[in-house]
């Protein structure tokens, strides 16, 4: 069993969000890998194991329970397959979906693209709206209304708030107990705050308390989530985006997506990564 530890959708040589990476001959049981995930300690932990058709099988689980897809940890086992199969593409099959992750290396760093599952999304009602603003004492004022709250999908659920304000995004905070419960009643994976810099650019928090930790620095599952909810609204997105997470925890992240204008198809999730 080879078990790695990367930060994927690094800035650089510095910040990114940590991830295991297990590769092994065959899939763990499901109570060691969740006990193997706890004791590695980040927010998510990959276990990926080749199959007889020449498929990763693939699974996530955070320190506390299995998630369904988790976008660095893909980033992570991209590039960690490309350090050891040389650069490709590798098709992975998930508990509900098939994607493929592509990996590269240039001058001994890896990098890796993701093409994640199908996209959906939904306006939230006034009554979904409420609980999620009290839960960050938040008020309807702060909202940015050229996004409207959403709950959006691309192999997870997540919940998403546009901001008007960037220091209301710098100020984000929440009682992680309350949080836990209120993800894991919602079905959702993170809760996603999301400020506009420009078109093509914003700036993003990722509260993540249904995986015991209050906040993730990079979160490529809803970077694409969010990308399939602009394409959905018709946003002025020219097919592509750059999101900046992280950055108020000192863990500052660099996610791109790109993506066609086919609604519900995949999108392509970019970023580097640097080895712990």
């Amino acid at each position: 069993m080879d078990v790695r530890r990367i930060a994927a959708f690094s800035d650089g040589r510095s910040g990114g969000n940590p991830a295991g990476v297990v590769i092994s001959d065959e899939m763990p049981d499901p109570i060691k890998m969740q006990k193997l995930a706890a004791e590695i300690g980040y927010s998510e932990t990959v276990f990926s194991f080749k199959n007889a058709k020449g498929k990763w099988r693939t699974r996530y689980f955070s320190p506390e329970t299995e998630v369904p897809f988790c976008g660095h940890a893909t980033i992570a086992l991209g590039a960690a397959l490309a350090e050891i199969h040389g650069e490709g593409r590798f098709e992975l099959v998930l508990n509900h979906a098939d994607i493929s992750v592509d990996g590269y290396s240039a001058r001994g760093q890896f990098s890796a693209s993701l093409y994640s599952p199908p996209t959906k999304s939904k306006e939230l009602t006034n009554t979904q709206i409420s609980p999620i603003l009290d839960l960050f004492g938040l008020s309807r004022s702060q909202l940015d209304s050229r996004i409207l709250p959403a709950r959006i999908h691309a192999g997870a659920d997540h919940f998403v708030l546009c901001l008007r304000d960037r220091h209301d995004l710098k100020r984000m905070t929440y009682d992680l107990g309350e949080g836990r419960e209120f993800m894991r009643k919602n079905d959702i994976i993170t809760i996603m705050l999301v400020h506009i810099k420009e078109d093509q650019l914003f700036d993003v928090r990722n509260a993540f308390a249904s995986g015991g930790v209050l906040e993730d620095p990079a979160t490529g599952a809803a970077a694409a989530a969010f990308s399939g909810y602009l394409r959905d609204i018709d946003w002025p997105h020219e097919n592509r985006i750059k999101i900046i997470q992280g950055e108020d925890m000192k863990q500052r992240s660099v996610l791109k997506a790109e993506f066609s204008d086919e609604a519900g198809s995949a999108i392509k999730v970019s970023g580097s990564t640097r080895k712990l």
